[in-house]
Formats: structure tokens, sequence, C-alpha cells
């Protein structure tokens, strides 16, 4: 499966310029959890991730929902300023006080798997 990364190399190349943002990388840990789980599970967790933490219009902990590690795609969704509605907004211009639609939901989970997938190229 391709993911779109042609598609967001004008975005990776931004998010590169970064000092927050470029810092993050995945470890060896979650690298062996993505080959162990396979991307297809990877991609059904940042589904749930995306629906569950970002695709609320009002989010109590908006800029704190999303965990600095633990899973691949929380790592992702750091590198990727899909973190919070905040980012959503600065970097994806998604503006928040609204529900995700459907297309904005695979919006992000396209980008948060187009990285995973860079990061598994690398060694």
């Amino acid at each position: 499966m391709m993911y779109k990364e042609d598609r967001f190399a004008q975005l990776f190349y931004r998010l590169s310029r970064s000092k927050f943002r470029s810092r993050f990388r995945l470890g060896e840990k979650e690298k062996q959890y993505v080959r162990e789980k396979g991307m297809d599970t990877i991609r059904r967790h940042a589904q749930d991730f995306v629906r569950q933490r970002l695709a609320p219009a009002i989010i109590p902990n908006d800029g704190k929902q999303t965990p600095m590690r633990g899973h691949p795609a929380f790592i992702a969704q750091h590198a990727t300023a899909t973190c919070c509605r905040g980012c959503l907004s600065k970097w994806h211009h998604i503006p928040a006080g609204a529900p995700l639609t459907q297309a904005q939901q695979d919006y992000v989970v396209d980008v948060i798997m187009a990285w995973i997938a860079q990061q598994m190229r690398m060694q």
C-alpha cells in the first residue's frame, strides 16, 4: 500500500524545518512493534486515536491529549503536527471548534501512516 509520501513531501519538508517536530523518530522498540503488528493494525490504531482524541469539536484537554511516547502513532502525531486541534489548525489549516469530517480524519491518518512508513525505511 502506498502511503502518499509524495502528496506530503512539502508538508514533511516544512515539518523538518521545525526544531521541535524534527526531533521525533521511531526508535527500535517502536519499529519492532510496527513489524510485529503490521501497518494495517497500526492504521486501525491511528484511526481509533484520531476518532477519539482529535475528531470531537471540543476537547477539554486539547494540547495534552496525545502522549509523547507509548505507540508509534503518538510519536508520528507529534512529528506531523497532528497531535491536537491547535496544531491541526496551524500546520494543516483544519480549523478547531467543529468535529473533524471523515475526510479530515482520513487525511490525518494518511499523514501519520506516511510518516511511519518513511521512518520504517530509515535505518
